[in-house]
């Protein structure tokens, strides 16, 4: 066994993945691909209306074992859309991870409404239910079937709970309170395709599951993401949103709301659809990929390689490595080192509710959230590392 120290982690992975540089998560393109896009430029279907849009959906639907799914041009406004479509307005409090990306949150703030920021914990990086359920019952009251701030006298409308870094968070725990607090689930699986939870993919078990199609994720249509649901009259909803909420008519333009042009194009649904039918390898690369590093930092005092738990089969999206308590301060030292050598590494986003725009907003005690920013580090993460 080896002591922890920024050289020995550096200097391994230059070893481990070759002496070029190398980027957190880059996209793996190919012939497929070209072919699809090829297909979609010879057709004339590159719009939101082209061929390409709802076989891709399909595909997500046959992939998730979900009832319907929209394609949406990313995976932030695929949140807004499901809270703006599940009656989210303006002042309703909304409960979100603080260690989440900025998208999340965001979301909320389009609609108005307030981000009340909760806790993680550091076992697999998802909302702690029991530190949760013990603030709630303090703070809140249900009243006409509704839950109240007693603080704000706000109601609390939706938790977003947020599977990070394709790790599954303990969703049926969160499920089972949200429906003691009369709150809906929108499930954050931006990062989450091809993972799941006792069995289910994640996604599947909130109101509405959202996606990230960006170009860093397990798939990548360019831009896009998409959202899921077994609702029927959800989904009619948000299709009629996020096609300008047009009604339906051979040639007069009638639109009976304020809708979104959110619809992915037919071009980027082709990508995904050469890219969906290629997951199985992806993720059989991510675990090759967990294995060789698996073997690298089990030789390594001071420091762990997350591992998915018993119950949960993660995509493994990022590689992940935990600092012990007393080596934190080596954190810096890695990543600087790690751009140095041009072996690009990540912490964990800093905690949404220290940002600017969110630093006065309601929030739990944060302690989890916070070790989990002083003790994670991602590691390089593509699948075309593993050939």
């Amino acid at each position: 066994m080896k002591d922890l120290s920024a050289k020995l982690i550096i200097d391994g992975l230059k070893k481990l993945l070759g002496d070029k540089q190398q980027f957190l998560h880059e996209p793996s393109l190919g012939i497929d691909e070209l072919n699809f896009v090829a297909k979609a430029i010879k057709k004339n279907s590159i719009s939101t209306k082209g061929i390409f849009v709802p076989l891709f959906e399909k595909k997500l639907k046959e992939y998730t074992k979900t009832k319907h799914a929209i394609s949406i041009i990313n995976g932030t406004q695929s949140i807004f859309i499901a809270l703006k479509a599940l009656g989210v307005k303006t002042n309703h409090e909304i409960l979100v991870p603080a260690l989440t990306f900025v998208g999340t949150v965001n979301a909320i703030s389009y609609l108005g409404a307030e981000p009340h920021f909760i806790d993680s914990k550091l076992d697999d990086f998802g909302v702690n239910c029991q530190k949760l359920e013990d603030y709630l019952s303090k703070i809140v009251k249900i009243k006409n079937n509704r839950c109240i701030n007693i603080k704000t006298g706000r109601i609390i409308k939706a938790i977003i709970p947020v599977h990070i870094f394709g790790h599954p968070c303990e969703i049926d725990k969160i499920v089972k309170i949200a429906k003691k607090y009369k709150l809906f689930v929108v499930e954050d699986a931006a990062e989450a395709l091809g993972s799941f939870y006792k069995g289910k993919h994640l996604g599947t078990f909130g109101d509405v599951g959202c996606f990230s199609f960006n170009g860093n994720k397990i798939i990548t249509t360019g831009n896009g993401g998409a959202v899921i649901t077994s609702n029927q009259k959800l989904i009619k909803k948000i299709k009629h949103l996020v096609t300008t909420a047009k009604i339906f008519h051979k040639w007069e333009y009638v639109h009976d709301d304020i809708g979104y042009n959110y619809r992915l194009s037919s071009i980027n649904a082709a990508i995904g659809i050469a890219q969906i039918k290629r997951i199985q390898k992806f993720l059989k690369a991510k675990r090759k990929l967990f294995s060789l590093y698996s073997n690298f930092f089990q030789k390594v005092n001071g420091v762990t390689l997350f591992k998915e738990k018993k119950y949960c089969k993660s995509n493994y999206w990022l590689q992940t490595i935990i600092l012990n308590k007393e080596k934190t301060h080596l954190k810096n030292k890695i990543l600087n080192y790690g751009f140095k050598k041009k072996i690009y590494l990540r912490p964990t986003w800093q905690l949404i509710s220290n940002l600017k725009p969110y630093k006065k907003k309601q929030k739990m005690n944060l302690s989890g959230s916070n070790e989990i920013y002083n003790r994670v580090i991602n590691l390089p993460s593509s699948q075309s590392l593993i050939k």
